[in-house]
């Protein structure tokens, strides 16, 4: 007899299958082999002591502080730990239980039918000549080259856009935007280029994101986060998808000592209220793609927790994005140039994949395509 430590098992019930396991065992047995951990923040402590028994009788755990059975406070966090399949009890044992666990158990519910993406990737083009690496900027022409060979490299998306959201990065009004960006609009448009790929308008001003999805772009990449309701309806109007972004402050501010008390939670509850104001004016959660924002508004251990927590994200349905291409949290790691953080990128964006994001923005189309697919190729066995 030989025994050897299982790695992660991306499709657990075609892994059972393959073993011999009757098709209704597998169902069954791939739900037991996925462990689920859920963070709960004030928690009423009768809900706390009541889910704690509720965990352990169907053989998960409810992590609690000391104090909890005594009712020390009204509310603690706590940690649930349990199987896919005790997850799925519970959300159906608590829905009959009081103390807001009926509200806790329709929460639970839908981190159980997650629905997953193929992985994309988002080429960078920047029309504008102040953006933070050099290797991104291009104009007219040159662009329409880089587009061609994004698309040749892997890339499915192509991110065009005219201004920096750099930290402390100047604004430019719509006029000038619109300037810089407009020719290589046109030439996607007569080269009918958007039958190759998805263009998209890294913009959040109106007169241009207009512009772009008459020329045939079909995503709106806003970092305001839709707070603009002419975004929103500009997109319903073309039937465009739109990625929302969190950012706390502006470019001008954001990393002035940035400041949650819980990050996770917070960029959360911020899509949580964006989502629903945009399927309220009309956009499906479909056309939404969501983005954390990696370094907009949050320091080095934000951007870290928020990578270790991306799959929390997936669980409103949306395809997530991550961004992170030679950010400024790489050098904040290990002091390294702009131009020399490709191994750092990397690293964040394989490790965002495996955590649920399917939509990688990045710089360097074809390293990332390379990387990827042998990422997939050590999944899939």
């Amino acid at each position: 007899m030989q025994i050897y430590k299982l790695g992660e098992i991306k499709d657990k019930e075609a892994a059972l299958k393959k073993l011999g396991v009757e098709s209704g065992g597998a169902s069954i047995m791939a739900k037991k082999m996925e462990l689920m951990h859920f963070y709960i923040k004030d928690l009423k402590t009768p809900a706390a002591n009541i889910l704690k028994q509720d965990a352990l009788s169907i053989g998960a755990e409810l992590a609690v502080p000391g104090g909890v059975i005594l009712c020390e406070k009204p509310t603690y966090d706590c940690i649930l730990i349990g199987t896919k399949k005790h997850i799925e009890i519970l959300s159906r044992k608590e829905l009959a239980q009081p103390f807001g666990l009926k509200a806790l158990a329709g929460e639970l519910k839908k981190f159980l039918s997650n629905k997953t993406y193929p992985t994309r990737i988002m080429g960078i083009i920047n029309a504008n000549d102040d953006s933070f690496f050099e290797g991104s900027r291009f104009v007219a022409g040159d662009a329409i080259v880089q587009c061609e060979k994004m698309i040749a490299d892997g890339a499915e998306i192509i991110d065009i856009g005219a201004v920096s959201s750099r930290p402390g990065s100047k604004e430019v009004s719509a006029e000038e935007e619109l300037e810089r960006v407009k020719p290589i609009c046109d030439a996607i448009r007569e080269q009918k280029l958007y039958e190759k790929a998805l263009f998209s308008i890294d913009s959040y001003m109106p007169s241009v994101v207009e512009y772009t999805l008459k020329s045939g772009f079909g995503l709106i990449n806003d970092i305001t986060g839709a707070s603009d309701d002419e975004i929103i309806k500009l997109a319903v109007k073309y039937k465009a998808k739109l990625c929302i972004m969190h950012m706390q402050g502006t470019p001008q501010t954001m990393q002035k000592e940035p400041c949650y008390e819980d990050v996770t939670a917070e960029v959360s509850a911020f899509f949580e209220a964006r989502i629903a104001k945009c399927e309220a004016m009309g956009v499906s959660r479909e056309q939404i793609i969501l983005d954390v924002g990696i370094g907009f508004g949050k320091s080095l251990e934000h951007n870290l927790t928020l990578l270790k927590n991306m799959h929390h994200f997936t669980h409103f349905g949306c395809e997530v994005l991550i961004g992170a291409s030679r950010k400024s949290m790489i050098h904040k790691i290990i002091p390294t140039p702009t131009e020399e953080r490709l191994p750092g990128t990397l690293a964040i964006h394989l490790k965002a994949v495996e955590n649920g994001a399917s939509i990688v923005r990045c710089h360097d189309v074809a390293e990332h395509n390379q990387a990827i697919k042998v990422l997939e190729a050590i999944r899939e066995i």
